[in-house]
């Protein structure tokens, strides 16, 4: 009887000692999950990172999916490549996922993994269980949170993000250590491995992401200017719309003041170049600054938006992010598109029915310019790439191969998309570049299928989120149950791009439209509309794309409601509050004027326009219908490289070519020396000196001189008295004034020297 006492004793301290030598090994008697608890330890390591085994065609012959996007894939390349070497159940310390990410064998990588930490315990404890693909009632992650998503730091404040995994079983789990972390811009706010955040030393804001998985939340961080601003500042600012109360209320909780309004002249050449592309005329300059009405700035911006040239220059844009190269698609193809385009501004098309109309075109490329687009797409993955990035915001493109690393979207996001491109089919005689003469028709016929590359199943149409109507193939054409008239799959497709509950349609279009008339998109780049790229003010995004929705999709009413607003007419000059702000409008942004702006403002201040091959005379630059025609000074200025896919990214920089070119262009000194030019026409009126030169600053600068720059320019063109050349020929020789060619001569001359340095000034090519 006592040895048997004895012997339950023993055993009692034996369990005791062991409970308490695995009281820190939480996880010793549970079931290790090779998808929520290995492929997580793979990521926060860089184990399955682009530069690691995640990369293509992986590393030493050892391949994963890029962050663990693929867990049967990665399992696969555990367990069973390489005769499954990779694992040894008899001595999992051996094995040689352990080994190399221990550092105990030569590893490319280095050390990835210490030994005996939580993460090797987790590595040696799946392999001694079986290393299973599953475990039995094996829960799912639905999503990942953060202890803040706001916040505001001081300077050199430090603060410690949580990471929060939540299960479909109602569970959670701290996920902080496995997480992984980025900083939109670390100058502002960094991040370390750990997820605690560091503020800098300058004011500023920036996102911090945190991935868990294929999970993604971000933490907007901001840094305050030190100095508080009394509430009384910001309640005292104009208020013209709904645009200026939501960048005010920005403003006051960065402490930041914006700068001051600009003049009449300032506004009248920024809104010309913004809306009709071209400076206004000196007749135009001099009747706007004459007007004494109060509301004299709102209505320009009406009478603007109705003249001509604003459909062209609007249209010219957008013939940027649809053109075609003429030399792949066809030169008549390619003029007819651009017709197009030009066509739907002219006549002020809705933008969702001109969205429409191009995601569902069909029929010949030569009578509907809109199908062009699938004469130059002809594949479902290029259409979807181009469909999402122009009409969504959405650049989708990484999502063909992989599991995108910044966003949520899946390969089977991606082709599930492509899927409604499947049916489109094209009649005549295909490419044929260099020369593509030929007519094409666009058709939605046939049985088509779109397959996921990895697993070979066939794809049914989907949209990225919400819902579509279901769509039942027909003889060719999809029809949707609930209507009687057939619908094709575009059809269905174009309907919910635009529908209301895809809030990217609207956002990404007033983005795109802020960046051109601000300077800066409330998203950069203004086409990457993500969760790790947030908006800099999310509030003003969003209202503008409500009122654009509500508003019909009227591109002019949205135009409008920005150049009406008061933040739309700050000044470019900063102030001691302000000077370090670049993202949230309270000062207006400078930039070089677009080519075709600056071109067509030349032509008209010298009063003779340029020729372009196989246009019209007369054409504006901004009327060029294709890149391809030759302009060494719109090359110069940064307009697309036609030779690109597509041909739409400019060049905004400034560059010592394009002053030099300003400077000794041969094209543009002939335009200004032209015989029947606005600098020859001058010499020869018999306009008063002070005249001339206002006529000369209101053609260039679109403002009269001060004072003292009306009697320096005076002086260099007609003598320190003033007097025209003419009046002092006369006085001197005492013969008539028709007898004074030389001296005209003489003026118009000077008058050129004048005009050409002011254009070489960054007053007049530089957007204010």
């Amino acid at each position: 009887m006592m040895r048997r006492a004895f012997c339950k004793i023993f055993a009692m301290v034996v369990l005791l000692i062991a409970g308490l030598i695995f009281t820190d090994d939480a996880r010793s008697n549970e079931p290790v999950s090779f998808q929520l608890d290995v492929q997580p330890i793979l990521t926060s390591t860089g184990c399955n990172s682009g530069g690691c085994h995640g990369k293509q065609r992986g590393q030493n012959g050892f391949q994963l999916s890029l962050l663990g996007f693929d867990s049967d894939y990665d399992f696969a390349a555990i367990t069973k490549e390489s005769r499954g070497r990779r694992i040894f159940p008899a001595s999992p310390e051996k094995s040689l996922l352990i080994q190399k990410a221990t550092g105990a064998l030569p590893h490319g990588g280095g050390q990835r993994i210490a030994p005996n930490s939580d993460e090797y315990r987790v590595l040696v404890e799946w392999i001694q269980q079986g290393n299973s693909r599953a475990i039995s009632n094996e829960k799912k992650l639905v999503r990942v949170s953060l202890n803040h998503t706001d916040r505001l730091l001081a300077a050199n404040e430090s603060s410690q993000l949580q990471v929060t995994a939540h299960y479909d079983d109602g569970s959670t789990r701290d996920v902080t250590k496995q997480a992984t972390y980025q900083s939109n811009d670390a100058a502002i706010v960094s991040v370390d491995e750990a997820g605690k955040i560091l503020a800098g030393s300058i004011p500023g804001e920036t996102a911090i992401m945190a991935r868990y998985m294929y999970n993604i939340e971000v933490c907007h961080v901001a840094i305050p200017l030190a100095e508080k601003v009394e509430a009384s500042v910001y309640k005292q600012l104009p208020r013209k719309n709904f645009i200026d109360e939501l960048v005010w209320n920005k403003l006051s909780r960065l402490n930041i003041i914006p700068s001051e309004s600009i003049d009449d002249a300032k506004f009248m050449r920024r809104v010309y170049t913004d809306i009709i592309g071209r400076i206004p005329t000196a007749d135009e300059a001099r009747e706007f600054l004459g007007l004494q009405k109060d509301n004299k700035r709102e209505k320009l911006v009406d009478q603007l938006l109705e003249m001509p040239e604003y459909a062209e220059f609007a249209a010219n844009k957008w013939a940027d992010l649809l053109r075609t190269n003429p030399y792949r698609v066809g030169i008549k193809t390619t003029l007819n598109y651009d017709r197009w385009i030009r066509q739907q501004f002219r006549q002020n098309v809705p933008y969702d029915k001109f969205v429409k109309s191009i995601v569902a075109a069909k029929g010949s490329t030569f009578r509907n310019g809109a199908a062009t687009m699938f004469r130059d797409r002809r594949s479902p993955d290029e259409l979807t790439t181009i469909v999402t990035q122009l009409f969504l915001g959405i650049r989708l493109e990484c999502a063909k191969c992989h599991h995108h690393p910044f966003e949520k979207w899946s390969q089977e996001d991606f082709y599930s998309f492509a899927a409604y491109f499947k049916n489109v089919s094209r009649k005549g005689t295909g490419l044929s570049p260099p020369i593509s003469g030929s007519e094409e028709i666009i058709l939605e016929m046939g049985n088509g299928s779109v397959k996921h590359p990895a697993t070979g199943k066939v794809l049914s149409p989907n949209p990225l989120f919400g819902t579509a109507q279901v769509a039942v193939e027909q003889t060719g054409y999809d029809v949707l149950q609930s209507s009687e008239s057939p619908k094709t799959l575009r059809e269905v497709l174009a309907d919910w791009i635009a529908s209301e509950e895809n809030e990217y349609f609207a956002r990404v279009q007033v983005n795109r439209v802020w960046a051109d008339l601000m300077g800066r998109g409330i998203v950069e780049p203004v086409d990457d509309l993500r969760a790790t790229n947030p908006p800099s003010n999310s509030e003003l995004l969003n209202a503008l794309a409500k009122d654009f929705s509500n508003h019909g999709f009227d591109q002019k009413h949205l135009i409008r409601t920005i150049c009406n607003s008061y933040v739309y007419g700050l000044s470019s000059k900063a102030n001691d509050k302000n000077i370090s702000d670049r993202i949230n409008y309270s000062r207006h942004f400078r930039h070089r004027m677009r080519a075709e702006t600056l071109l067509d403002s030349l032509s008209q201040i010298t009063g003779v326009k340029p020729s372009f091959d196989a246009t019209p005379s007369g054409t504006r630059a901004s009327e060029i219908w294709t890149h391809r025609t030759g302009s060494l000074f719109l090359d110069t200025f940064g307009r697309p490289n036609p030779n690109e896919d597509p041909p739409c990214i400019r060049s905004s920089d400034f560059t010592v070519t394009q002053s030099l070119h300003l400077m000794n262009a041969r094209d543009f000194h002939s335009q200004l020396i032209n015989e029947n030019g606005n600098a020859a026409k001058l010499a020869k009126s018999d306009k008063p000196s002070g005249e001339i030169v206002n006529e000369i600053y209101l053609m260039i600068y679109s403002r009269l001189p001060s004072a003292d720059e009306s009697k320096f320019a005076t002086a260099i063109v007609f003598g320190k008295d003033g007097k025209t050349n003419q009046q002092i020929a006369v006085g001197k020789t005492s013969q008539p004034a028709a007898k004074a060619k030389p001296s005209e001569k003489g003026r118009r001359k000077r008058i050129e020297d004048l005009m050409w340095a002011m254009i070489n000034t960054p007053e007049f090519s530089i957007q204010d």
